[in-house]
């Protein structure tokens, strides 16, 4: 592996892993909850219609929501490290 392709790498994963409750509070889901009028109430919104009007433990809303509220978990943040990791190594590729 190539020093341009481990520094890719590494920038994405750190990038991922810092800029995921960036993006999580962008998008709606915050530490205080689901904001008003967000793609997150937009997504909570067509959860609950899909499910009879609740918003079912463990779907993709519900896990989002936690993570907004109470930051990323060491699994989570390994995963969308790796994730980082990846695409900075895709980007690698194709330099």
């Amino acid at each position: 592996m190539g020093l341009l392709t481990a520094a890719l790498i590494g920038a994405g994963a750190t990038t991922a892993v810092v800029g995921a409750p960036f993006v999580l509070a962008g998008i709606g889901f915050t530490s205080a909850g689901i904001a008003a009028g967000s793609y997150a109430a937009s997504m909570m919104s067509a959860a609950a219609v899909a499910n009879g009007g609740a918003v079912a433990a463990g779907s993709t809303v519900a896990v989002l929501q936690a993570a907004g509220a109470a930051g990323l978990s060491g699994a989570v943040t390994a995963a969308v490290g790796g994730a980082g990791g990846a695409v900075g190594g895709l980007i690698a590729l194709l330099i």
